[in-house]
């Protein structure tokens, strides 16, 4: 079995513990140098803000159920595609992703349906 990988944080926390126990002079300096190297990984590992990316593709998801819901009947990509001039700016490729999102989401807005291995797309 693999051993459990000693996180950042847990080396930081021995040393804190080594020290503490040590017999040196400027221990009150290397505790509080660790314990800002602590708090420094927490806040990073807390920021959750949105990449740019990320941002970007919550806005196609949205034109994508809004398009879905103005098309009124399950498409396939490329139909979608077609009858729809805001989304032919995008690659199948990127919608196709984007649509598997909405579909996998844990309160789904988008069905997607398989006929003669073809797949189809309707908002809920």
């Amino acid at each position: 079995m693999a051993e459990k990988k000693i996180t950042k944080k847990e080396r930081f926390m021995e040393l804190i513990n080594l020290v503490n126990a040590s017999e040196t002079e400027s221990k009150s300096e290397m505790v509080a140098f660790l314990e800002h190297e602590i708090e420094l990984l927490e806040r990073k590992s807390s920021s959750s803000a949105k990449t740019k990316t990320q941002q970007e593709h919550e806005k196609i998801m949205a034109l994508i159920v809004e398009e879905l819901r103005k098309v009124g009947k399950p498409v396939t990509i490329t139909e979608l595609m077609k009858e729809s001039v805001v989304m032919a700016e995008y690659s199948n490729q990127k919608l196709s992703s984007l649509l598997k999102k909405l579909t996998e989401a844990e309160n789904p807005v988008v069905v997607k349906t398989i006929e003669k291995k073809k797949s189809y797309f309707s908002v809920v």
